[in-house]
């Protein structure tokens, strides 16, 4: 028989399908042969159920008791079982066994831990350096460079330690530390950090911050500690398991006493089995997953839902969350002899060789609202840190921030200051241009938001929840985009550190915290929050792999719904567990009073089980109605 298993089980486990999975198959089977009155073997085939299931049931109570007297809900059940086996009823204890592995299995089912986000941050960390020496440069190991060494870092390499610039024009992609969707220019003494891509000119930079000490490893540390520091949610059978035990035995003892007919104390212990109880959690979370599987979302915590239940507060990341994080063009403002379709032509013109962000939304947004084929650029010429420069339909053009007219000597009218100024307050990014050494106008440009997210920011607060807005760009940035979504709470120029410090505080002050983000910046505090969610579509893998639920479509509109869904399904469990705790204390009366044996015990019992998957598959097709 014993080798049978052992095939049985290899078999499966190489079509995929788990051990639990074969143990419980098989108990299920000796469990319906010995109902049927099917006896095969020269014993009860429920003694299948009750070795491969119970066994480790005993050993699991076992080992709790002895090392940490740790009384769990499976305490009670091997009291059930062994007592149903000493009096010979082998079919209740089968049956007990098999429950309680299927209650056990469901929740392994619902448990999808994921610690790969960890091992990509550590891969984001620059492995070498470009070490400038006395002879030239030098490829070093990024661990081995020193504070005070001078490196050079090219386009397209990554910052292999913190530092300052000590001369070069470049712009760096911040999005891995800040979440910005713009790179940001940068000159002699500016900051940059590791883990930064260097977008388009190479500089020249002294390190300052090393090893253990640069902002990639500080990230790391700060998912490490945020994913330590989350409490786990004990399971409410095994939080009422002590009461549940004491009382039963107590029952159970008495009675016996009482009566001096130990069938009726065995009855009491299998009716109290804990099976519904056990239960009314993971089927509730199980149909609630499928529910929010439907409207998008992958929950990839076994207990997310039921901590969602319990937050406050919603924070979101702007950029890719709130928002698309794609530049697109808001105004084209032409000077005196331009038109703005004329100036938006330059202006395409002159970035269609580009490789820049800025650029690219320029040449987009032209094709888009114009219908017409760019201009070609000729004597293209990139400007790290300033714009570009190129001829487009015989004009000599300038597209880039005030400081390249400056620096080309043409001079500002006090009109584009004007117009400048309401713009730059409303977070846009602004292109000064200019036509043959002289002003033509400016463009500004803006991160888009996303369709409904301000109605999605409503429906929250209906719910009871305070919406908040943290995000690493500018004040002016974050102010524009919390009053068009009607967002009352921000906090900018946050930092990965910043977004965990303000989570922290607030769940220290008993407002639990949702976090809803997108980029690499967004891990630490993903982590950290009592529910973390990744949007998936555009969000980045380490990012995914820290969150608790993945928003597969990016569709933030099915946010309450998730909320709703999430406190439903609680409501649910208590449902539940007062019908199934009900339901036993009735049985245990008919015990008591002798009016049920151990097998009708259990059969009866397990009715609530019934009860709690057929009320808890309700959850699958659940929406509330609007």
């Amino acid at each position: 028989m014993r080798g049978f298993i052992e095939k049985l089980e290899r078999l499966l486990e190489l079509g995929g399908v788990k051990k639990d999975v074969v143990l419980l198959v098989l108990g299920g089977a000796g469990v319906a042969c010995s109902l049927a009155g099917l006896r095969p073997l020269p014993f009860d085939m429920a003694w299948i159920a009750i070795v491969l299931c119970g066994v480790p049931i005993l050993l699991e109570a076992f080992i709790g008791l002895v090392t940490a007297f740790d009384i769990k809900a499976d305490v009670l059940v091997s009291l059930a079982l062994i007592a149903s086996v000493a009096i010979g009823e082998d079919f209740a204890a089968g049956e007990v066994a098999f429950i309680m592995q299927l209650g056990a299995l469901l929740e392994d089912l619902t448990v999808a831990r994921a610690r790969a986000g960890i091992e990509k941050l550590v891969r984001l960390t620059p492995r070498t350096a470009r070490r400038l020496t006395g002879s030239g440069e030098e490829t070093v190991p990024a661990q081995q460079v020193r504070v005070g060494d001078r490196l050079r870092v090219l386009p397209g390499e990554t910052v292999p330690v913190d530092g300052v610039i000590l001369s070069g024009q470049t712009s760096i992609d911040q999005a891995v530390m800040t979440g910005e969707s713009l790179p940001v220019d940068k000159g002699p003494g500016d900051p940059v950090s590791s883990g930064t891509v260097n977008q388009f000119g190479s500089f020249d930079m002294e390190a300052t911050r090393v090893g253990e000490d640069s902002s990639i490893q500080r990230m790391i540390r700060l998912v490490q500690s945020a994913d330590a520091g989350k409490a786990k949610i004990v399971g409410l059978a095994d939080r009422w398991a002590t009461w549940v035990v004491v009382i039963a035995l107590s029952a159970a003892v008495v009675t016996w006493l009482v009566t001096h007919e130990i069938i009726r104390s065995v009855t009491i212990l299998v009716v109290f089995c804990p099976c519904a109880l056990v239960l009314a959690t993971p089927t509730a979370i199980m149909a609630a997953i499928g529910n929010a599987t439907r409207h998008g979302f992958l929950v990839r915590e076994g207990d997310a839902l039921e901590r969602l239940a319990g937050v406050s507060q919603v924070t979101f990341d702007k950029t890719g969350t709130l928002t698309y994080g794609r530049l697109a063009v808001t105004a084209v403002l032409p000077l005196p002899g331009w038109t703005e379709e004329g100036l938006f032509r330059l202006a395409a013109g002159a970035e269609s060789r580009s490789e820049h962000p800025l650029g690219r939304a320029v040449t987009a947004g032209y094709r888009e609202r114009c219908g017409q084929p760019v201009p070609q650029a000729e004597e293209f010429q990139m400007l790290p840190g300033r714009g570009v420069l190129a001829r487009v339909e015989g004009y000599r053009v300038l597209a880039g921030n005030r400081e390249l007219l400056e620096q080309e000597g043409v001079a500002i009218p006090g009109e584009l200051g004007e117009w400048a100024e309401p713009l730059l307050s409303r977070g846009n990014t602004l292109v000064y241009l200019a036509a043959d050494g002289r002003a033509a106008g400016l463009m500004a440009l803006a991160d888009t938001v996303r369709p409904g997210a301000g109605q999605t920011v409503r429906e929250l607060e209906k719910t009871g929840v305070t919406p908040v807005l943290l995000t690493g760009d500018h004040e002016a940035a974050a102010r524009t985009i919390a009053g068009q979504l009607g967002l009352g709470a921000y906090q900018a120029n946050c930092l990965p550190e910043d977004k965990l410090a303000w989570i922290g505080r607030s769940q220290a002050a008993g407002r639990q915290v949702c976090m809803v983000g997108d980029g690499i910046n967004d891990a630490p505090a993903l982590k950290k929050a009592y529910v973390g969610i990744a949007m998936g579509d555009v969000g980045s893998d380490i990012a995914v792999d820290a969150a608790d639920i993945v928003l597969v479509g990016d569709e933030l509109r099915e946010l309450p719904h998730l909320l709703r869904l999430a406190r439903r399904m609680m409501r649910t469990i208590r449902y539940n567990l007062a019908f199934s705790m009900l339901l036993n204390f009735v049985a245990i009366v008919l015990a008591i009073t002798g009016i049920l044996n151990p097998v009708v015990g259990a059969l009866v019992h397990n009715a609530g089980s019934v009860f709690v998957i057929l009320n808890s598959a309700l959850l699958l097709r659940w929406r509330r109605a609007e």
